[in-house]
């Protein structure tokens, strides 16, 4: 009879699980439409902006440079560069993945909602009430990281590898998905990597990490950021530094914040 009972029960979790998902699916596609709806917006107004030499990213750092008084220089300025299609359905194949991309961006709070509804049985009263703030600042995190990919690292990236050549007779040509992956990639990386805190604070209030845990691995979590820091960027030093400084930032946060989050025990 019991193992009956853990069975149904099994799979009760299985059909709402199974209901969680469908409904982060229906909100990204939906979220997914109305981004191909505005694609000409999207591509225009955004992907394409930080090509331009009057994105406003280019403005900023050459502001800094003059306000440091550093060479002049030294100032990023975006490049006129065409872009190319060299497929019968490229432009098509792009516009799918990228609304889908922008879909699954815009829905992350939603798909949270939804994770936090599946999960909230397993709370305790006192931490149902946090459901607003979690998902607030989870999503905060996330669009601020999205964010500084678009405006900080996407104009480094695309700086360092159209002023990188291995011979002055190769010309770049670039294609549209090249072009799409490196801004898509860095946005969805960007936005993730900047979550961060908040997996270390869950996994810190389920007992799995503790506060001298964290403080005794910083050396190996800095090597993690380091290695997270190229593998988003372009492998030149100075976007790889802009990352890391808020990376180590958010993961010293997570470390300062942990002391007043109470460990869940394990017996409860």
């Amino acid at each position: 009879m019991g193992a009956k009972l853990k069975k149904d029960s099994f799979l009760g979790h299985l059909e709402v699980l199974r209901w969680v998902l469908v409904k982060c699916f229906m909100g990204i596609i939906v979220f997914t439409v109305i981004a191909v709806i505005y694609s000409s917006f999207i591509f225009d107004e955004i992907l394409f902006a930080p090509k331009n030499i009057d994105f406003i990213s280019y403005k900023w750092y050459c502001s800094l440079i003059d306000y440091f008084n550093l060479d002049p220089s030294s100032c990023l300025q975006g490049f006129e560069f065409e872009i190319q299609n060299r497929k019968m359905e490229g432009q098509l194949t792009i516009m799918i993945w990228t609304s889908l991309t922008f879909g699954i961006i815009i829905s992350f709070p939603w798909i949270l909602y939804q994770f936090w509804n599946f999960l909230e049985p397993a709370l305790y009263k006192n931490e149902k009430k946090y459901s607003i703030y979690f998902i607030l600042s989870t999503s905060l995190l996330f669009f601020t990281g999205v964010l500084f990919g678009y405006f900080i690292i996407v104009p480094l990236s695309i700086n360092f590898l159209m002023n990188f050549e291995i011979s002055s007779i190769v010309t770049n040509q670039i294609d549209i998905n090249s072009y799409i992956s490196l801004v898509r990639t860095t946005l969805l990386a960007s936005g993730v990597v900047f979550v961060l805190p908040v997996v270390i604070l869950t996994l810190h209030r389920l007992g799995i990490l503790s506060t001298d845990l964290l403080r005794n691995s910083r050396k190996y979590a800095y090597v993690i950021i380091l290695i997270a820091s190229a593998v988003i960027t372009p492998p030149d030093i100075l976007s790889q530094f802009i990352l890391v400084i808020p990376l180590v930032i958010l993961f010293e946060g997570s470390i300062f914040f942990s002391k007043f989050i109470k460990v869940k025990p394990a017996y409860q």
